[in-house]
């Protein structure tokens, strides 16, 4: 593909061109590993980004844990 013609489309589609791609990866895994396979991992993928993205804020590890757990639980 020209890159031209992707530095023109990027600004104005880059949210359908990531949904089209997240949902063709998406299909391609459930056809190959099933539906509650492909959920699983796909929580896992988001838990973990979630937790990396609040160690990168320097967020400290107990208190992430503390929002997650039930009541008690650190003692």
């Amino acid at each position: 593909m020209n890159s031209r013609l992707l530095e023109e489309i990027w600004p104005q589609h880059s949210g359908k061109i990531l949904g089209v791609l997240f949902g063709f990866v998406f299909g391609i895994l459930v056809i190959i590993f099933g539906f509650f396979s492909t959920l699983f991992v796909a929580l896992c993928v988001t838990a973990g980004y979630i937790v990396g993205k609040r160690i990168d804020q320097k967020e400290d590890i107990m208190e992430i844990l503390d929002k997650l757990l039930p009541p008690g639980y650190n003692r």
